[in-house]
């Protein structure tokens, strides 16, 4: 019961930054440097460097709101500069990953950036076009409180805080 009460929640979660999927004419140039800018300061206030490779590969994540593999971040990468070898992609993701910058689409082998300034332990759920590929991030405390209940109740102690659902945005739907 408590899972579509957490669904309805979800849809009429009002509080939000941003509307979980950004319209398709949204200003993304505004999106990206706002993301970025978050970024910058975060790093700054922890005394972690964001490094022209970190910056770059968080820069070809934010270009879309759709999950890039590495290799995929590589191709981009090399299109503007020298092609990075894999570790070094790798490296700058474990670090995005650490800062809490981006997120890891298991399902995809992917990574997308985090355009919603939530706490780095809080669950989030993605939500993945299966028609344009977008996904969309929407944290949900109460999907989160149902999970801990559940999984106290199951004396399990749960290590990823990412659920992901499959299916077609609203934009995909009325087009």
């Amino acid at each position: 019961m408590w899972v579509k009460d957490a669904i309805l929640c979800l849809e009429t979660q009002k509080n939000m930054p941003q509307p979980v999927f950004p319209r398709p004419d949204h200003d993304h140039d505004r999106c990206s440097a706002a993301a970025l800018r978050h970024a910058e300061d975060l790093c700054e206030a922890r005394s972690e460097k964001l490094t022209p490779t970190r910056r770059q590969v968080l820069e070809a994540l934010l270009s879309e709101h759709k999950p890039l593999g590495a290799y995929e971040l590589i191709d981009r990468l090399a299109a503007t500069g020298s092609r990075p070898a894999p570790i070094t992609v790798y490296r700058a993701l474990d670090f995005l990953l650490e800062q809490g910058l981006v997120h890891r689409i298991e399902s995809r082998n992917a990574f997308v950036a985090c355009i919603n300034n939530h706490e780095a332990g809080d669950l989030v759920v993605f939500l993945l076009c299966e028609i344009c590929g977008a996904v969309g991030e929407a944290p949900s405390k109460a999907v989160a409180e149902g999970l801990k209940i559940a999984s106290k109740g199951a004396g399990f102690t749960p290590k990823a805080h990412v659920i992901e659902i499959g299916g077609v945005c609203a934009h995909c739907r009325k087009a």
